[in-house]
């Protein structure tokens, strides 16, 4: 044993004698172990400084901004801004399927144009509007796909 080892195990022996250590939070319960077994060793502290901070991983952050952006799309009317969001939501999904090494079946679906337009049509329609942003952002869908 080292020599701090020796001195710090003293230390512990005599709190532990003279009673500081009774009226600790938690005694006599089990401890609360994480499993990180799935962690490489050399990555544990890391992550574990990482969760004490309340940081995410990469992949949750991206699946977070995901889902504010289709919240924020839900809400849209503007057609120009719609569409801006529908890139930057379906580049964010492909960012995510990307760094996934799973199944093309488990990867998460991009939103499809013809739905929308459809939707933006129907609603111009009802409108008795129309014209120019309409065929502005439907010539915009048909060259992204």
């Amino acid at each position: 044993m080292f020599f701090s080892q020796i001195v710090a195990e003293r230390k512990i022996q005599e709190a532990i004698l003279k009673g500081e250590l009774d009226n600790l939070p938690g005694k006599g319960k089990p401890l609360q172990l994480e499993d990180e077994s799935g962690i490489p060793e050399e990555l544990r502290l890391a992550y574990k400084i990482l969760k004490n901070a309340d940081c995410l991983p990469p992949e949750l952050e991206l699946k977070k901004e995901i889902v504010q952006l289709r919240d924020l799309l839900r809400g849209m009317e503007d057609v120009d801004e719609k569409y801006r969001l529908m890139k930057r939501l379906n580049f964010q999904i492909m960012k995510l399927n990307m760094m996934r090494r799973a199944s093309p079946l488990l990867e998460e679906n991009q939103v499809y144009c013809e739905k929308v337009l459809e939707r933006l049509s129907q609603k111009d329609s009802r409108k008795g509007g129309g014209g120019k942003k309409e065929s502005k952002a439907s010539s915009a869908f048909s060259t992204s796909e």
